[in-house]
C-alpha cells in the first residue's frame, strides 16, 4: 500500500533516459521489418532507386551539363539525401507514439522518449546509407572530392534537425485532429518533392520563383550543402541561419504543444488514431 519514491539524480536520469532511447531506436528500426539489416537495405535501395532515376531523366533531356560544373552525381545526392533524410524524419515523428499510447502505459516510457527514438533511427539509417552509397561510388565509379565535408554534413544535420521540428507539431497536433494530422503531414513530404529545390540550381532561379521555394527551410539546408560540396558554386539566394532559426521556433512551438496535449490526454484518444 505505502511506497517510499527514491529521487534519482541527475546523471541516473540521464543514464536511464538514453538507456531508454537506445532501446527504443533498435525497436523502432525493427518496426517494420523483423530484421533491423531489411529495414536498412529497403531505405538504400529507396535512395538508390532515386539517384538512378533522377540520372536517368536528366541524361535524357540533356540537363547534366546545364546544372553545374563538378560531379553530376554528387549533385544529386546532396539532394536526394537531404531530402530523403528530411521526410523520412518527419513521418518518423509525426508518425510515433503519442500520449494516449498503449506504451505509454508503462512508467518510464514517455512522450520524449518516443520522439528521441524516432529521430534517432531516422538519422541512424540515413546516414548508414550515405555511407554505404557515397563509398561504393568512390569505390566502384569514380573517385570524387567534396570540398568541405564538415559543412556538408552540418547541412545534413540541419535539414535533420528541422525535420525534428516539423514533425513535433504534427504529432502535437495528432491526438485532437488525428486525420488532418496525417493530411498535413503528407501534403508536406509530397509538395517538398518539387519545394525542396533538389532538382535544380537556386542560383539560376528567377526572383518571382524564388518567392516559390525559400519558405523551405529544406531548401535552403540542400542549397548551402552544394555550396560546401562544391568548389566553384557560391549560394547566394539562401543562408542556413533561416533554416536553423525556423527549426528552434518550430520545435519550441511543438514542444509546448505537445506538453500540453500530454496534460490533457484520456485514454479514449487512442481509438481514434
Amino acid at each position: 500500500m505505502f511506497q517510499v519514491r527514491k529521487r534519482d539524480g541527475f546523471l541516473s536520469n540521464t543514464i536511464t533516459f538514453c538507456d531508454l532511447v537506445y532501446h527504443n531506436v533498435a525497436r523502432t528500426i525493427r518496426k517494420s521489418h523483423g530484421n533491423a539489416l531489411m529495414s536498412i537495405i529497403m531505405n538504400l535501395m529507396q535512395m538508390i532507386i532515386f539517384v538512378l532515376a533522377f540520372y536517368i531523366m536528366f541524361s535524357v533531356l540533356q540537363l547534366r551539363g546545364a546544372v553545374m560544373r563538378g560531379d553530376f552525381m554528387v549533385f544529386l545526392m546532396t539532394g536526394i539525401f537531404l531530402f530523403m533524410t528530411h521526410i523520412k524524419t518527419v513521418g518518423a515523428v509525426s508518425g510515433s507514439e503519442g500520449p494516449a499510447s498503449p506504451m505509454m502505459k508503462h512508467a518510464p516510457m514517455t512522450t520524449s522518449i518516443s520522439i528521441a527514438a524516432a529521430a534517432l533511427s531516422q538519422l541512424y539509417i540515413q546516414m548508414l546509407s550515405l555511407i554505404v552509397i557515397m563509398f561504393a561510388y568512390h569505390v566502384l565509379v569514380t573517385p570524387f572530392e567534396v570540398q568541405n565535408v564538415a559543412g556538408v554534413m552540418m547541412m545534413i544535420l540541419l535539414a535533420w534537425f528541422t525535420a525534428v521540428a516539423v514533425g513535433v507539431v504534427f504529432l502535437a497536433i495528432k491526438p485532437w485532429a488525428p486525420g488532418l494530422s496525417g493530411l498535413l503531414s503528407t501534403i508536406y513530404q509530397r509538395a517538398n518533392m518539387i519545394a525542396s529545390g533538389k532538382m535544380f540550381v537556386a542560383n539560376t532561379l528567377t526572383p518571382q520563383l524564388l518567392m516559390m521555394f525559400d519558405w523551405n527551410p529544406l531548401f535552403h539546408c540542400i542549397d548551402q550543402s552544394r555550396g560546401f560540396a562544391f568548389v566553384n558554386y557560391s549560394p547566394r539566394n539562401s543562408n542556413w541561419e533561416y533554416a536553423l532559426w525556423v527549426g528552434i521556433v518550430l520545435l519550441l512551438i511543438g514542444l509546448m504543444a505537445e506538453f500540453y496535449t500530454r496534460k490533457h490526454a484520456s485514454a479514449s484518444w487512442s481509438a481514434r488514431q
